[in-house]
């Protein structure tokens, strides 16, 4: 893979390939038929997960331990040729053992017999129509097909159909036939009514084609799939492989924040947004070049500004917003407006000549600045660098206005902007609605493609303000801030010795450390070395293994019922012992059995010749794998020197570039027991600054003083719906004496923002504080302070507790206090976290409500 998966694209790849695993077994050995269907939200990067199944189903993997099948074959399936073009390109841009001959696309003049093993074959609806020519002449009773001497003839004069062919590969018995349908939600639409379509014909078979043996499903909606799966003939339902949508927003690659602009209050005011939009896009342009300035190629981004239109748009009108949009920024090139119109033509618009473009071709044309659009563009289209939507729909068009801002929400660069959230928005603009009919929209964004889903750290703003670093907070207090340490949570798949030798190629790579990839598998030969030492006799044994093949022979006379077993025991052949080092090497890592095979080699080369010398080093490499002793003892090895890499060379990764150190950063998360990370600058921040009650009326949000962040007046609005607790402990700690600044700590999974580990239901989760406070103290140096209000009722308010009790012990040197404050029998009282007993209290509590009644608990304010 050209791209580092994350963790949960991980964890769904292995889950994906244990399922076809399970299918191609029951198919081969039962002519049993299933399906399943991986669900992710839209962004989550469903085709990179699908490239590295295909490269694990074609080449194998050490990293999943699977087997490559020899005979699959893939049809990858749907309902758009467009989105197919799409999806082939980043499968191609994702994949680096996939070539341009392993995937293709069938056209008209396909005729193959059968598909061929290793490869991916593209097929959308169109193709299987009746009026297609490669279905043509399967049905006699197809309108058209002419009959001669009672057999059909095929068109082109092709000896068989699609359906042949498909036919003719489900019935090979060297062949596994894998159905992937692309947006399954919406092929099985019809099915899910009992309607006989292409697609379900496609699954279930017709007309002396068999149903296909594997169908895997691609969608953002499990719900539909999983009903059209019962209606399936004889088919066996896997488990679905679902993706938490919190985890694909924690990842960065989708943006957290959605701002809505719309008129405060009624009239018209197209022309007036519209050119507020386009002010937006110059902004944010200026914004992007800045930070390529600052980043080089790596941070270069070309923003766009999305235009919806109506169904049926006045020429005129559109001529209008188009003069509006170059009157407000003259800069931007008249010929860099084209339109995704259905029609799929150039059209003109009071003067102005607007071609098509292809939904597909958008994101790679960064000529493109001005797109004109009408409904949703297409289902699978997205294009991470539209930044901005100004939308001309009536104010019923909810739908058509979600679906396509729903399209906008990936990051431009796949990742988070450290400390910019500005950079890390879209903005959408209503100049047709207001502020009360908008909040079906901000109901639809939040919550997921499947019923009582919600997104989890996504925020969607009305009229917001940006907030910039405050002037008057001193320079201690953000160094103060920037050296406090944050915890991320550990990876469920943690491979220390692949994640040593990746930081090693990566600080070679920034000549941070040369040879470290050298200097990574010496460390680990001399341990290997060593084990070889400590384990002899395990290892001797085990080497005896790997050479010898032993089993039974079963002798039974004839005539006699009676059966008798002898043991054999024959030596181990050239394919036995390599079968053994390729098990060892996935426990070891391929890359350093394969080093440390040449290393034991050149050793050995004096006394035997070079190939017998590897030979035994395989033997010797194969044994080792079966001791998990030395297993354990290497990845201890590896884990204590990456940590120790990534602590030593930390001031020269943070003098990198912010893409050289989100590769670090995950370097480091990629870990059991990941390292601390340091909190990134907030550079800027977008804060509402009202807030719409339940029965619509509006209320302007309080705003405090000496934020770290603030607008232009030097304040920063706080969010007032949840409770007051917030707003009684910030009037009570900025009352402080010597209180100097304060920070309200995002809730996003943003680098700028504090988490804390905690415990819950087996698992490990992040909460994060809501306050950090700044003072002075009577030496003069600044001094930071933790404050968390904490409600007491919740199932997660006890393990959050514990959490941050185990912080506490860990980081209270750093703190002068660290405090969670809750609200009992109407006073509120806290606990002190750097309070030994205290903490100890909250490791035993029965509950986060008895605790903050206790005796432990103070009076707050103290």
């Amino acid at each position: 893979m050209k791209f580092t998966l994350k963790d949960y694209q991980d964890d769904a790849v292995a889950q994906v390939l244990d399922r076809l695993k399970k299918a191609r077994k029951r198919w081969h050995e039962d002519q049993e038929m299933n399906a399943f269907s991986l669900t992710a939200t839209t962004g989550a990067g469903k085709t990179v997960m699908a490239a590295a199944v295909f490269e694990a189903l074609f080449f194998g993997s050490d990293d999943y331990e699977f087997e490559a099948d020899p005979g699959a074959v893939v049809i990858w399936f749907s309902d758009d040729p467009s989105l197919n073009e799409q999806s082939k390109f980043r499968l191609m841009e994702a994949a680096d053992k996939l070539t341009v001959s392993d995937l293709v696309t069938v056209e008209n003049t396909f005729a193959r017999e059968r598909f061929e093993a290793g490869k991916i074959y593209f097929l959308n609806t169109q193709k299987l129509s009746k009026t297609s020519l490669l279905v043509r002449g399967h049905d006699p009773e197809d309108n058209g097909v002419e009959v001669v001497n009672g057999l059909p003839l095929m068109p082109d004069a092709r000896a068989h159909t699609i359906w042949d062919t498909i036919r003719n590969t489900i019935e090979d018995p060297d062949l596994t036939l894998y159905l992937v349908l692309d947006e399954a939600h919406r092929g099985m639409r019809d099915a899910v009514k009992g309607t006989r379509t292409l697609v379900t014909r496609l699954i279930n078979g017709q007309g002396g084609v068999p149903g296909v043996p594997v169908v895997w499903g691609i969608s953002a909606t499990v719900q539909r799939f999983d009903e059209a799966v019962k209606s399936m003939q004889d088919r066996t339902a896997l488990p679905n492989v679902v993706v938490n949508s919190k985890l694909v927003q924690d990842s960065g690659l989708l943006k957290d924040t959605i701002n809505l602009d719309v008129p405060d209050e009624t009239g018209d005011f197209a022309t007036v947004l519209l050119r507020r939009g386009t002010g937006k896009l110059r902004d944010i342009t200026k914004a992007w070049d800045a930070y390529a300035a600052e980043q080089g190629e790596s941070g270069k981004v070309t923003p766009l500004m999305v235009l919806q239109v109506p169904n049926t748009p006045s020429a005129t009108e559109i001529g209008t917003w188009l003069q509006t949009i170059f009157d407000t920024w003259p800069e931007i090139p008249t010929d860099s407006v084209y339109n995704v119109f259905g029609e799929k033509k150039t059209e003109n618009f009071g003067g102005y000549s607007v071609p098509y473009i292809a939904p597909e071709r958008v994101q790679e044309s960064e000529h493109v600045r001005i797109l004109l659009a009408k409904e949703a563009i297409s289902t699978g289209w997205d294009c991470p660098r539209a930044e901005v939507m100004v939308s001309f729909r009536a104010a019923s068009d909810q739908t058509h206005i979600t679906q396509l801002l729903g399209r906008m929400v990936r990051t431009p660069l796949a990742r988070r902007i450290p400390g910019n959230e500005r950079l890390s928005a879209v903005d959408c603009l209503l100049p047709n609605f207001n502020q009360a009919t908008v909040k079906a929209v901000v109901q639809a964004l939040m919550t997921g493609d499947d019923p009582g889903e919600t997104r989890d750290g996504r925020r969607v703003l009305i009229n917001p303000k940006e907030m910039s670093p405050n002037p008057a907070v001193p320079k201690e207090v953000w160094d103060k801030l920037l050296s406090l340490p944050s915890k991320r949570l550990p990876k469920k798949q943690a491979r220390p010795i692949k994640r040593l030798t990746g930081l090693a190629h990566e600080l070679a790579a920034d000549a941070i450390l040369p040879d470290a990839g050298k200097i990574a598998h010496a460390h680990l030969h001399a341990l290997l070395d060593e084990a070889q030492t400590n384990y002899a006799d395990a290892i001797e044994k085990a080497r005896q293994a790997v050479l010898t093949v032993e089993g039974k022979t079963g002798r039974a006379a004839v005539g006699s019922t009676e059966m008798t077993f002898d043991d054999f025991v024959e030596d181990a052949d050239l394919a036995v012992i390599e079968d053994a080092y390729k098990r060892a090497a996935r426990m070891i890592s391929p890359d350093v059995a394969k080093t440390y095979s040449e290393y034991l080699a050149a050793k050995n080369a004096d006394a035997e010749d070079e190939e017998d010398a590897l030979i035994e080093a395989h033997t010797d490499v194969a044994a080792i794998g079966l001791v998990p002793a030395i297993q354990d003892d290497l990845e201890a090895a590896a884990e204590v020197l990456a940590n120790q890499w990534l602590t030593t060379h930390e001031e020269e990764i943070k003098t990198l570039t912010d893409e050289r150190q989100d590769v670090y950063r995950e370097l480091r998360e990629l870990s059991a027991n990941p390292l601390d990370v340091s909190l990134a600058m907030p550079r800027n921040s977008l804060q509402p600054t009202i807030e719409v009650m339940e029965d619509g009326t509006e209320v302007a949000l309080p705003a405090y003083k000496d934020h770290l962040l603030c607008d232009e007046s030097g304040f920063f609005p706080v969010k007032i719906r949840l409770n007051d607790w917030e707003l009684e402990v910030l009037s009570q700690e900025a009352n402080r004496d010597g209180f100097i600044a304060w920070y309200r700590n995002p809730s996003s999974a943003s680098p700028e923002s504090l988490g804390v580990i905690y415990p819950i239901d087996g698992n490990e989760s992040i909460m994060r504080p809501d306050f950090i406070f700044f003072s002075k103290g009577e030496d003069g140096t600044v001094q930071v302070n933790i404050v968390d209000p904490h409600g007491d009722h919740l199932a997660d308010s006890l393990p959050k507790l514990v959490g941050l009790a185990n912080y506490a012990e860990t980081h209270a040197n750093l703190y002068t206090r660290i405090v969670s404050v809750s609200k009992a029998g109407g006073v509120f009282r806290y606990l002190d976290l750097k309070d030994t007993e205290v903490r100890e209290a909250i490791k035993l509590g029965p509950s986060a409500k008895a605790l903050f009644g206790g005796p432990k608990a103070k009076p707050y304010p103290s």
